[in-house]
């Protein structure tokens, strides 16, 4: 089937149900951002393959939202589809809610799958709606009728950390979460988000690209530890390191069917952005439901010194690769073809020689020229670019290794370039720098550190539509919450071992784009009488392209920041290379 064909049949099935709108999500019903093949669903009906966006389909017509990010990419996908592209954020564009409520009359109703609509949207959703005599039924399950062939549930095998690489035992964890529910007077805490399942678990699985993450639910109480997955995936050995721990483990399929049977007396914590509707709505009625931000999501984002240790290791490993990359991109640019997916390849191909590489933290962005103005390109053997020995080329990628996760944009000049690709690199560089310079009392919030990163590229009346930082996870997802660094506020504050992003940039559709990225671990920096003040610690390590700076936009302050950086490179790299890998990495750091 066609995407025309597959839509008709899917307003027929919204017929037989008496539905006037079908709301289809991009989430599981874990609400991840990535998710395994067999949930997607939007992109079968649509498409278009970006992690974020919301399909709305009516009897007469088709829409689909998503952010900046995709813009471009979503243009390109739809065209000819009949679906109307709406670009959320952008003054102007109502939501799609908004939108049901111009579209729809009073007494529609909109059906949407429960499981992979989260608890806390669905009441944002249903509040706006009932003010239109609009329902939501969110009971309907089209997937399975309508997704042929639908790819199975993944069966990939779980494997378990060890206690040096964890830095904390599973009990240890498990003591912590206690603690925090004993604080919050809640009996049972419902984890839904796959990735802190394996953070509490020390476990990692594969059931999601790019993710170490596997399926699964868990119930913690004062004295028991469920752990809903598929037994299928454990092995002997870790179901009896579970045992040991007292962690009980159930079908996956059975999690919803325990939610009804909880105490009614129970008092049950949850994450309302994480836990789906259906699943909160199967809790017994006379449950106390104690809404919050997710527990472990708040202890895992503040790193212990051990992980942080493992990490500037890891990144130490990712940033020899990323040196012999560059070295070997500088050597045959202009002497052999390359590709957008030979730059790619190669680079993976040099973190496999890593200790403990595990494989790519997300698809890898090769993008030359005009591509990297689509913020989140992916090379395709159909758009796949030939680099010519002009021009920029960004190149944003990552690594998942047993003891780390890296996340790194390089924006790379292959030879001449124009003076608008200069200004433009100069100002995305003075973004980074006055961000990676910070420093902040404690409690300031990302949207307050925001600024910074813009500030330059503002004078000059540009901006960019994405955030400018994400937290990343320990050998876990790449975007961690619960911080990050944007123009909206999240109220989350930035604290003592936190891993963040610095990634501003600049993109100019049919022509370039450009992004520096760094990861940075949050540090105290100093105390006085005015309290406790905070700074980022750079962790990635690799050279900033100098050849495209116009070196007099410069200040004093950020030539040294760059120097500075770029000996600690020098230092920690040199004698981790060949001597034709170290003679090209002195030439790259030579001072400005």
């Amino acid at each position: 089937m066609n995407i025309n064909e597959r839509l008709i049949k899917t307003r027929n099935l919204m017929e037989l149900r008496g539905l006037d709108a079908y709301l289809v999500l991009t989430e599981d019903p874990h609400q991840s951002e990535y998710v395994a093949d067999h949930w997607k669903l939007r992109e079968f009906l649509s498409g278009f393959n970006g992690s974020a966006g919301t399909l709305l389909i009516t009897r007469q017509y088709v829409g689909l939202w998503t952010d900046s990010r995709y813009y471009l990419q979503a243009e390109i996908q739809l065209r000819d589809t009949g679906i109307e592209l709406f670009r959320d954020g952008e003054p102007g564009v109502p939501d799609y809610v908004t939108y049901i409520t111009n579209l729809l009359p009073s007494g529609a109703r909109v059906g949407v799958d429960g499981f992979t609509l989260s608890y806390k949207a669905y009441l944002a959703m249903t509040k706006e709606l009932y003010k239109f005599g609009i329902t939501v039924d969110y009971k309907v399950d089209i997937a399975e009728e309508i997704f042929s062939p639908r790819a199975e549930l993944p069966q990939d095998e779980i494997f378990e950390m060890s206690t040096e690489t964890a830095c904390q035992t599973r009990a240890e964890k498990i003591q912590s979460v206690r603690d925090v529910m004993l604080q919050k007077n809640v009996t049972h805490y419902l984890v839904s988000a796959l990735d802190d399942i394996a953070w509490l678990t020390n476990l990692r699985g594969a059931d999601i690209d790019y993710n170490p993450v596997f399926y699964a639910y868990m119930i913690i109480t004062a004295n028991e530890v469920h752990l809903y997955v598929d037994p299928h995936k454990l092995t002997a050995e870790v179901s009896r390191h579970l045992e040991k721990d007292g962690i009980i483990v159930s079908l996956y399929d059975h999690y919803e069917k325990n939610l009804a049977s909880l105490p009614t007396d129970a008092r049950v914590y949850f994450d309302p952005a994480k836990a789906s509707v259906r699943n909160i709505h199967a809790l017994p009625r006379e449950v106390i439901k104690v809404e919050g931000q997710g527990i472990i999501g708040a202890l895992k984002a503040c790193k212990s010194i051990g992980e942080l240790q493992h990490m500037e290791d890891v990144h130490q490993r990712d940033g020899v690769a990323l040196v012999r990359f560059l070295c070997w991109l500088d050597e045959t640019i202009g002497r052999e073809r390359i590709t957008e997916l030979d730059v790619a390849q190669k680079l993976l191909e040099f973190r496999k020689m890593g200790e403990g590489f595990l494989g790519e933290s997300f698809g890898a962005i090769s993008a030359y020229g005009s591509n990297a103005a689509i913020v989140h390109y992916e090379p395709t053997i159909e758009s796949n670019a030939t680099l010519e020995p002009r021009g920029l080329l960004l190149l944003d990628t990552g690594g998942q290794y047993v003891d780390g996760t890296t996340d790194i944009t390089r924006t790379i000049a292959l030879g001449s370039l124009t003076d608008q690709e200069k200004r433009d690199y100069t100002l995305v560089l003075k973004g980074h720098i006055a961000l990676a310079r910070a420093i902040f009392p404690q409690g300031t919030r990302g949207v307050q550190l925001d600024t910074l990163a813009r500030m330059a590229m503002w004078r000059d009346g540009i901006d960019y539509g994405h955030g400018t930082g994400h937290g990343v996870g320990y050998c876990l997802n790449v975007h961690e919450g619960p911080q990050r660094i944007a123009k909206t506020d999240n109220g989350v504050e930035m604290r003592i071992g936190m891993i963040t992003s610095n990634e501003p940039g600049i993109y100019r559709a049919g022509s370039h784009g450009i992004r520096i990225e760094n990861l940075t671990i949050c540090q105290r920096y100093s105390h006085t009488d005015f309290g406790d003040f905070l700074c980022f610690k750079t962790l990635s390590l690799c050279p900033i392209d100098t050849r495209p700076i116009i070196v007099s936009m410069l200040t004093r302050e950020e030539r040294e920041w760059l120097n500075d950086y770029h000996f600690v490179v020098r230092q920690t790299l040199k004698d981790k290379l060949e001597p034709r890998e170290k003679r090209w990495l002195e030439n790259a750091l030579a001072e400005i």
